[in-house]
């Protein structure tokens, strides 16, 4: 095994390009994944512009999303009156069946006692009882996009939870990460669905961010897991929970339901996938759908066909933390070398990770570690400094917004990660195949007549 070389925290003066979501903008991806939700921000209406944005490019969606608009006074007053008014307003504009409250570093920074004005909020506000209200504590200045995924999860777990004395035998709660796309948590219910279990997924982005077109303007988030399934997870007979940063809330919902839970770190690669099905196999004490069969028989004569174009090469990876090691370990297990992998936080996952090199950094780490690489892996903020190097990229994650269809690519599963590797493998094929029929790609350098660099050949010199 290669030297393995860590950096924990990376010290720079400034960040060029940063590689770090925040964690109010994991929080509201989270919440709207709850059917008729109303995220909102705590904080000034700049922090809940820029996440809007980013959303908004990525999914190609209207995405609901209000702030309380705190401003200096307010902040430094107490941010409680902005909270409640924000709150009252919603509920009588828009009757959404949750609003989900994520802090940002303006109210963090003073420190805001959320638990306490919940509290408060409830006592003097007797008649929205029939709104499910969810408050959690998500500062921008620590932690990331998958801390406050998580985290959000952990307070619908704690707050709408119901422990139940009777059990449905064919319902099971997922606890699907912040690295899931919409894609891949469609993919996850077909194939817990083959087993004739019924899948409560929180949060539930398949429904609410796959893509759909309603008929009238809706200011809330459309379809996803409803309140009253998020209350039912109690009388399930498992729940699966996907992440490292899902972890707590997994046990949160353990500790309050009794219901077992069985943890993934990661779901995209064959050993991996082979480990669901077995779960899914005991859990509903059904024999495995010939589909799956066919699927997995697939997936290994795609490794067999495609696992000469990923050995021995080089590949820089750049993505949240369980994102990072679901890729980085379904690489090494095709033969490539991880040359680098770049996370944006500090996170247990991280002593997991093989490669040559394991950082917490930015995009512009990654450009100084990947110059010698085939291949970049990270999200669209990549595509600068993979150009300045003259290294492919290959776009994952969050964000993606210079391609069509993001938010519904898959790569769990037998079927996703052969999707997977069938992309990253024609990258390498494509590239091979344009090395022979453009032999003026290896003439760089070569200077004319004038001592101008030629461009590859394009002088028409005698090397072409």
């Amino acid at each position: 095994m290669s030297h393995i070389q860590r950096f924990p925290n990376a010290a720079k003066a400034a960040s060029t390009n940063p590689l770090k979501m925040s964690q109010p903008l994991g929080a509201a991806l989270a919440y709207l994944g709850v059917d008729r939700c109303l995220p909102l921000f705590h904080g000034s209406q700049g922090c809940t512009a820029f996440g809007l944005v980013l959303l908004v490019r990525h999914f190609r969606e209207a995405i609901p999303l209000q702030t309380t608009a705190m401003d200096q006074v307010s902040t430094i007053l107490g941010g409680y009156e902005n909270l409640e008014q924000a709150l009252r307003t919603i509920v009588e504009r828009n009757n959404p069946a949750m609003i989900g409250v994520a802090t940002t570093g303006v109210t963090e920074t003073k420190g805001e006692d959320m638990g306490g004005q919940y509290t408060l909020f409830r006592q003097r506000n007797p008649e929205m009882a029939d709104t499910a209200l969810v408050f959690a504590n998500t500062p921008d200045f620590s932690g990331g996009f998958e801390d406050g995924f998580g985290k959000a999860v952990t307070a619908i777990v704690e707050r709408l939870v119901e422990p139940s004395p009777a059990t449905v035998k064919t319902q099971i709660n997922v606890l699907a990460g912040g690295h899931l796309s919409p894609g891949d948590v469609e993919e996850l219910r077909d194939v817990i669905e083959s087993f004739g279990l019924s899948p409560i997924f929180l949060p539930d982005l398949s429904l609410s961010m796959g893509g759909r077109q309603p008929a009238d303007f809706t200011a809330t988030s459309l379809g996803g897991v409803t309140v009253d399934q998020i209350r039912s997870m109690g009388a399930s007979v498992a729940t699966l929970v996907v992440g490292e940063h899902m972890r707590i809330a997994g046990a949160a919902l353990e500790l309050k339901t009794d219901v077992p839970s069985h943890f993934f770190s990661r779901l995209t690669g064959l050993e991996a996938s082979d480990k669901l099905i077995r779960v899914l196999a005991e859990i509903s004490g059904r024999p495995v759908h010939p589909k799956l069969r066919r699927q997995r028989e697939s997936l290994v004569d795609g490794m067999l066909d495609g696992h000469f174009f990923f050995s021995r090469k080089r590949i820089a990876v750049a993505l949240e933390p369980d994102l990072l090691y679901a890729v980085t370990s379904f690489l090494a297990d095709m033969g490539a070398k991880v040359v680098a992998a770049v996370s944006p936080t500090q996170t247990p996952v991280l002593e997991k990770l093989t490669a040559t090199t394991v950082m917490v950094g930015d995009h512009s780490d990654v450009e100084t570690l990947a110059r010698d690489a085939d291949l970049i892996v990270s999200n669209s903020h990549g595509r600068q400094g993979a150009a300045r190097i003259g290294v492919p990229l290959h776009r994952m994650g969050l964000p993606m917004f210079d391609r069509l269809g993001a938010g519904l690519k898959v790569s769990v599963g037998y079927r996703g990660t052969r999707e997977l590797m069938f992309e990253i493998g024609n990258l390498f094929l494509s590239r091979e195949m344009d090395h022979d029929h453009h032999p003026a790609a290896s003439h760089e350098g070569h200077e004319d007549r004038t001592g101008q660099d030629c461009g590859g050949g394009s002088c028409g010199c005698s090397a072409v």
